[in-house]
Order: structure tokens, then C-alpha cells, then sequence
């Protein structure tokens, strides 16, 4: 590289290299998959965090003074500082004193880094946007440069978290305090005052984000190890998850192993030590000794396992209550691994799991301790989940054999049950009047968007252990408000509440209509799953198998992941379409559309698209449209199934529709007021809303029907006879949304400014314009849980909880009940002089 060189002049001009053990390095490309990003805490004049990033050939730099934080609203101040040599990413130890930088130096974080367009780019404008996956910063975030004062050398930036799923306003990373590489704390590393030498740094490897690049095998069991797996026992990396289905798949490229009710487990094993980590990362090697001794005894160098804790009970069944009795009094406990993620130094996650299970088999075998090969059937799923649903076991884990490892839920795992169980978080408690017994039953939750929702009571299978371990715990957590969003009154009258901190796992009959548990049996409390991640599990399906196909569009990649917290896959979303496109097509087709794309799932960077692009598949169809400038411009639009599917291809994760079709796009066959509640606005008013819009509407002898959108609100939906034009639409709409205003200011506001939408809701007019869209009927939506925008019925509108609840299964199971718009195929009703009159005078 050219100008390699010039990259680290700044760099080394500044450091005596015979003083400091800091790598003097070179600026040149890193073999590996990706671009990799480091943060050391560095402890020098002021404690700061270097916030590093690869690009060519060297580490870009950036001094973060305060650290980062998963804020959005946090805009930390980055001061961009000397390019760094590539060695440095291994850097941990102190700088010697009167050094530049002197001080103690941690790494901090580390993984790989993803920009957005290009990188050259973005540092010359001044705004750098990329996706970090590494041990403790993930998502997407923003380097932001300010603009700078008049004579001012440094170069000031903003670190800021993008508004994602991982963002976090309540979570401190500041928290996490120790080494990323060797889990020593500041002091630790300030004590032992180590320098790294210049052999050490060129004998090893450069370290990149968990899982990247490969090493050499060590062969047979007993050989030698490479060097650089000798005392590096794996890091904690995210487990492979498996989505919850309500029926065995079948195939023969499927592996069927049986579903432990215990803990999952990572072990990570290196000579004579082991360490266990929960499936969150928590190290509770001390809590399970005898699995950790027989990790050890293994001898394994490098070596990363994967698997669940147990505990039997007197029938030789594994059983949750029992394992948490034996943690509690150190009784029997073994491991069931079923997967292999490393061994002798060398990531085997990107090996198809056939060949990983092998691998497994072959280490365990011989050994008798508390390590348990995890044994599978290949196919035949169906007829192992009754024999093990007949013989009281939990159910089955079906998975693809040909897969490699991820990290995070997917389809590539399937779970089926044998019966209903799953975690709740505790919000309370009902007192009794039984001697001996400190409550009567815990009132459950489950998190539904912000808040927490009611889920019923459970008031067996407590033991005096149980009401020993959870009697202090809940007095500790006592408070005096409900922390549920939609408790019964009965209930709440006598109820004492805690703050939803406690994680209980209960089985149970069924859920009621109102979400409720019934005859629910308590198992133990969770300590592995954190409360705020706590839903209600709702099965997808699971006779359906994955395919690449869907109506003549082929689909790349048909198992990544859009919604990766519901596993909600590329194929999955084309099959909802397929599923849909009965009730869908005919209320969408002909019609010009605007999609919301997201080619790498919801949670990554998303846009808007109502120009027909280059590259997108023939199945879309395309009709050209005259714009304000007389010119023209090629829209899309959505005919049949294929086209939808085609969106889905290129990642379209919503369908917005306008109110005309292509064969006389100037009179509009349907109006849209779109009921859009501002903060602090519930649910309810929003429903009381939309029957008073269906109310002035029936005034005027127009029907109506009711949609929820996915998001926040509600759509009444007027169809029309095409005789009116866009202009008589809009001033219709607009006339509606003043007169509510007028007559309800507290409630009601007509304009979109956001300062007075404040407790209000907005009543959308603008959605019956020329060339305004509103969401498709049956889309989903590109919000956390994978709404789907649903027609409803009027008389249920009441008992709806939100306008994003009916979830990809959901809707399933609504597309076989009966059409609730089918009442409008014969409606004749249109925007005559007499009705816009009465709704535009003021």
C-alpha cells in the first residue's frame, strides 16, 4: 500500500519503542472476513475510552471521553486522534510513565464492524454510519463530526447509538469492568505492571471479532495444540437459539435430538480449567462444579461446548424443579452437549452441523463423568415427539443437519413441546391466610411493547423451599404501585406488588381469551433470562418446511432472519403473503405502491421506495406516472402473489398502497383517516376514536371499516364509487378532521405539528392526496414483534389491547376465520355535492 507509510508517521513520531511495549507495526490488510473494531479503556491523564476502527490497513482512531453509551439521546464527544497500526488491537497492559498515553490500557470491546455505503466517504463528510458486532457494542451507530472553531486542530466528534433494538436508555455499559481478552479489571492490569514484549506481539495472531478467522486443527486427540490455543481458553459468544413451532417439520436433512429442561450452557475448556456461562453471557462455573470438573478433565485445548444442565428426577427424567434444588444443595447434576463451536484454537461454527455433532461424539466418547453426548434420529420427528411426549419428556429440538452455527433465534432450529410452559415475570403477589404460607399465589406478566401485561396467577407447586427462597426476595423488591399495565380490579384490591425484577418458569393448561394462564404450576425462578426479555411465546408453524421458492420467485437466502426476535426468516414472510394473497390481492392489485425496505431486517438501516429500481425482480409490475414537473416516473405495483413475493426478495418488510387504482388514478375508490395517537395517548381512546369517526360518517349515510395499522393507531376506511377526484377527497377528509378538532380540542388536533399532538390524537387527512400511500391490509409492519396491519371487525375492536397485536401467527390463524371487510363487496356509496357539503362548511 502506497501510502502506508504516511498513515503512521504521527503514530510512531510520538512513542520511543524502546520504552514502550506498544507495536510499532506497519499499516497492510488483515487476512479474516471483515473489518474488525476494538475499544481499550485507557487510564492515561484522564480515564477515556479509544474507540478504534480497521480501514486501510490501519486502526482510524477516536478518543471518546465519556465512553459510550446505548443512549440515543447521549451524543458522547469523540476526538479523532492518530491512526494506529493493526497490532494494536491486541494491545493490553501499562504504557510507561513520562510515555505518551502512559497508563494502564484494557481491551475493552472487540469484533467486527459493518459501514454503510462507503467508509472513504463518509469520514470525508463528516458522518460515518455502521453496525458494530462485537462483545458489548452492537447495532447500528454514527460518528458525527462537529463543526469546528476557527483555529481549532482537533478534530471533534459525536458518538451516537441509532435508535434499534439494542439501544438501551436504562442499561450503563460503563458497567462492564473487565478485560475483554483476559478478564482482568484496571487495577489488575495496572498492578501487574506487565509489559508486552515485541516477540509476544509478533508470535501472535491478530484477534478479530469472536468466530473470525480459522487456525490449524491439532489432528488426532492427544497431540499437541498450537501455541496460540495454549492458555486462550473461547470467549462467550451468543447461542444459537431455536424459534418455537407448533408442529414436528419433517425431512431427512433434519436432526431430532430431545428438548432438556435444565440451563443452557456454555463451556469453554482449556487444559485442566473450565468455565460455564449461561446463555447471557453470566459465568456460573461455581454453581456447577461437577460439570466444570469433568470439562477439565478432558484435557481440551481451545476447546468451546454447547449444551443444556440437567437435573433427574425419580423417574430418570430431566426436570427443572429438581435441578434447582440441586443447585441449591449440591446435588447430582450432568450436561447434555449437543454442539462443538471450537477445539485446538479453530472456530468450527462455520462447519455444517453434521460434521460438528461427529466431531463431538467422537471427543466424548469413553468418558463417563457428567458430560453427556446429546444423541439425535434423523427424520422421523413427528413419531419421536409422541413417544417422548407419551413418556412425560419435554419435546423435541429438529434441526437442520447441513446449517452452520449462529448466534441468535432462527429457523434452523425448530422447538415443538409436548405441553405449555415458559417464563412469566413476577409483578406481585396475593397474600394468605393459610398458617406456614407467605403468599398465596405470584401474579404474572409478560412484557407487550413498553409495559407489562397481566397473565394471570400461579398458586401451585410451591414446597417450603420455594416459599423459604421467594418470601425474602419478594419483600426486598416490595413496592406500592402496579407495575402492570392492565391489572383486574379484583385482583389489585388486594394485591401486593413487586418490582418485575423476578424471572418465574411455570407450565400450564392454557391461555384464556383474555391472555390469561389457566391452571398454571410454578417450576422455579429463572436467573439465566433477564425480566425485560420476557414474552408470550406464541407458536409459529411448524409443519411448514423452508422453502426457496414461492410462487416462480426464487428466494436468496430464504433463512435470514428480518425479525430476528420473533425468527421470523425471509421464507417465513413470503409464506405469510402466500397465506394471504386470497384477501390481499384484491384489495391492493392495481394499485401504485411504496415500499419500506430492509434488506438486512428491521433492525438494521431501513428506507423508503416508491420509484420502480433497477435489478428488481419481472414479477413486480410497473406503470409510469405523470409527476407535478410533467414529467414521468415508473411506480410499482402488486398483482398478484409472485409480486409480493418478489418485494420480499429484495426485502421489503412493508406494502404501502395509494387510494386509487392504475386504470384512473385521478379518482380515489376509497378514503383512509388514519387515527395516529400521540404520547401519552392509550389505547382505548383510540378505539373510542375511530367509533366516533364511524359515527359522523354513518350521519351521512357512508359505512365504513376498521383496520389496525401494525403501529400505534387505526384506520376507518370508507370504499367508494369512483366519481369524485382527489381534490374532493382530501377537502372531505380535512372537513371530518377539523369538525373533530373544533369539537374536542383536549383530544382531537387536525395539523401535524408534533408540539401539539402531546396527549392528543392526530386525525390523518393527509392520506387522500394524489400520490399519498397508506400500509396495505395483511402487510407486516418493520416494528418490533412483526405486526401485521389487520382488518377487524367492529364489534371486536373492544377487546383489542393495541394496534400491533396480531402477530405473523396471528394472522395465520385470523386468514382462516371469516373475512371481516367481505360486508363491503356490495356497498355503493360515493363523495356526492350533498355530502361534502355538509362535512366541508364550517
Amino acid at each position: 500500500m502506497a501510502r502506508a507509510p504516511d498513515l503512521l508517521r504521527a503514530y510512531r513520531d510520538k512513542r520511543d519503542f524502546e520504552r514502550t511495549a506498544e507495536p510499532q507495526g506497519e499499516a497492510a490488510a488483515r487476512g479474516g472476513e471483515g473489518p474488525i473494531f476494538v475499544v481499550q479503556k485507557h487510564d492515561a491523564t484522564r480515564l477515556h475510552y479509544d474507540f478504534r476502527l480497521e480501514h486501510d490497513g490501519v486502526l482510524k482512531s477516536w478518543a471518546v471521553t465519556k465512553g459510550p453509551s446505548l443512549d440515543p439521546a447521549d451524543k458522547r464527544l469523540a476526538v479523532r486522534t492518530e491512526d494506529h497500526p493493526l497490532a494494536y488491537a491486541e494491545f493490553e497492559g501499562v504504557i510507561p510513565k513520562g510515555e505518551y498515553g502512559g497508563g494502564s490500557v484494557m481491551l475493552w470491546d472487540r469484533g467486527a464492524w459493518t459501514p454503510e455505503g462507503d467508509p472513504d466517504e463518509g469520514l470525508a463528510a463528516g458522518k460515518l454510519v455502521f453496525t458494530l458486532e462485537g462483545e458489548r457494542m452492537k447495532g447500528r451507530w454514527s460518528l458525527v463530526r462537529m463543526r469546528g472553531k476557527a483555529g481549532e486542530k482537533r478534530e471533534n466528534w459525536l458518538l451516537i447509538k441509532s435508535r434499534d433494538e439494542v439501544a438501551d436508555a436504562r442499561r450503563n455499559l460503563l458497567r462492564e469492568t473487565k478485560s475483554v481478552a483476559s478478564g482482568r479489571t484496571m487495577k489488575a492490569i495496572a498492578d501487574d505492571g506487565r509489559k508486552i514484549s515485541k516477540a509476544d506481539l509478533e508470535d501472535r495472531p491478530p484477534k478479530a471479532a469472536p468466530a473470525r478467522g480459522k487456525g490449524k486443527a491439532a489432528g488426532a486427540r492427544g497431540k499437541a495444540a498450537p501455541a496460540r490455543a495454549r492458555g486462550r481458553p473461547p470467549k462467550w459468544r451468543e447461542p444459537q437459539l431455536a424459534t418455537l413451532v407448533d408442529a414436528a417439520p419433517e425431512g431427512d436433512e433434519l436432526l431430532v435430538e430431545m428438548k432438556y429442561d435444565g440451563y443452557r450452557a456454555l463451556i469453554a475448556a482449556d487444559g485442566g480449567a473450565a468455565r460455564i456461562w449461561t446463555r447471557n453471557g453470566k459465568d456460573w462455573t461455581e454453581r456447577f462444579p461437577a460439570v466444570a470438573r469433568a470439562a477439565a478433565a478432558l484435557d481440551l485445548r481451545g476447546a468451546l461446548l454447547d449444551g443444556e444442565i440437567v437435573a433427574f428426577d425419580a423417574s430418570g427424567r430431566t426436570d427443572f424443579s429438581t435441578l434447582q434444588k440441586a443447585v441449591t444443595s449440591g446435588g447430582d447434576m450432568a450436561c447434555f452437549v449437543f454442539d462443538l463451536l471450537a477445539l485446538d484454537g479453530e472456530d468450527l461454527t462455520k462447519r455444517p452441523l453434521r460434521e460438528r455433532k461427529a466431531r463431538l461424539r467422537k471427543l466424548l466418547e469413553g468418558q463417563e463423568g457428567a458430560l453427556l453426548y446429546s444423541e439425535h434420529v434423523e427424520g422421523r420427528a413427528g413419531a419421536v415427539l409422541d413417544r417422548l411426549c407419551a413418556e412425560g419428556h419435554e419435546g423435541v429440538i429438529v434441526k437442520r443437519a447441513d446449517r452452520h452455527y449462529r448466534g441468535g433465534r432462527s429457523r434452523d432450529w425448530l422447538k415443538v413441546k409436548c405441553g405449555r410452559e415458559q417464563e412469566f415475570v413476577v409483578g406481585g403477589w396475593s397474600p394468605s391466610d393459610k398458617a406456614g404460607r407467605p403468599f398465596s399465589s405470584l401474579l404474572l406478566g409478560v412484557q407487550e411493547g413498553e409495559g407489562l401485561r397481566y397473565a394471570g396467577r400461579v398458586g401451585s407447586g410451591f414446597d417450603a423451599q420455594a416459599f423459604a427462597d421467594l418470601a425474602p426476595r419478594l419483600e426486598g423488591l416490595a413496592r406500592r404501585t402496579s407495575p402492570f399495565a392492565d391489572l383486574p380490579r379484583d385482583i389489585a384490591r388486594d394485591a401486593r406488588f413487586v418490582t418485575p425484577k423476578l424471572v418465574a418458569q411455570a407450565s400450564f393448561a392454557e391461555f384464556t381469551a383474555d391472555g390469561h394462564v389457566r391452571h398454571a404450576v410454578f417450576r422455579g425462578l429463572r436467573e439465566d433470562k433477564p425480566a425485560k426479555e420476557v414474552r408470550r411465546e406464541t407458536p409459529a408453524r411448524g409443519g411448514e418446511t423452508m422453502r426457496d421458492e414461492v410462487a416462480g420467485v426464487r428466494l436468496t437466502h430464504p433463512e435470514k432472519l428480518l425479525w430476528k426476535g420473533q425468527g421470523v426468516s425471509k421464507a417465513d414472510l413470503a409464506q405469510h403473503y402466500e397465506r394471504a394473497a386470497g384477501r390481499m390481492i384484491p384489495l391492493i392489485a392495481g394499485r401504485p405502491l411504496s415500499l419500506v425496505r430492509c434488506p438486512e431486517g428491521r433492525a438494521r438501516s431501513c428506507f423508503y421506495q416508491k420509484h420502480a429500481g433497477k435489478g428488481f425482480p419481472k414479477a413486480m409490475g410497473r406503470v409510469a406516472i405523470a409527476e407535478k414537473d410533467g414529467g414521468s416516473e415508473d411506480y410499482m405495483h402488486a398483482d398478484d402473489l409472485a409480486a409480493l413475493v418478489a418485494g420480499v426478495q429484495m426485502g421489503t418488510l412493508e406494502y404501502h398502497v395509494w387510494g386509487a387504482r392504475t386504470d384512473d388514478l385521478e379518482r380515489p375508490d376509497r378514503l383512509v383517516i388514519d387515527l395516529d395517537p400521540g404520547p401519552g395517548v392509550d389505547f382505548a381512546e383510540v378505539r373510542a376514536a375511530a367509533r366516533e369517526v364511524r359515527g359522523l360518517l354513518a350521519d351521512l349515510d357512508l359505512a365504513s371499516l376498521a383496520m389496525i395499522t401494525g403501529g400505534k393507531g387505526i384506520h376507518v376506511v370508507v370504499p367508494l364509487v369512483r366519481r369524485a377526484g382527489w381534490e374532493a377527497a382530501g377537502d372531505f377528509a380535512k372537513g371530518l378532521a377539523k369538525a373533530m378538532a373544533r369539537a374536542a380540542p383536549e383530544r382531537f388536533v387536525s395539523t401535524a405539528t408534533k408540539s401539539r399532538r402531546e396527549g392528543r390524537i392526530y386525525v390523518d387527512w393527509l392520506r387522500n392526496r394524489r400520490g399519498a400511500t397508506a400500509v396495505a391490509p395483511w402487510s407486516t409492519r418493520a416494528r418490533e414483534g412483526c405486526p401485521v396491519a389487520t382488518p377487524v371487525a367492529w364489534d371486536e375492536l373492544d377487546a383489542l389491547a393495541g394496534a400491533n397485536v396480531v402477530s405473523l401467527d396471528a394472522a395465520a390463524e385470523r386468514l382462516q376465520g371469516p373475512d371481516p371487510w367481505a360486508e363491503a363487496e356490495g356497498w355503493r356509496q360515493s363523495l356526492s355535492a350533498a355530502r361534502l357539503e355538509a362535512m366541508t362548511q364550517d
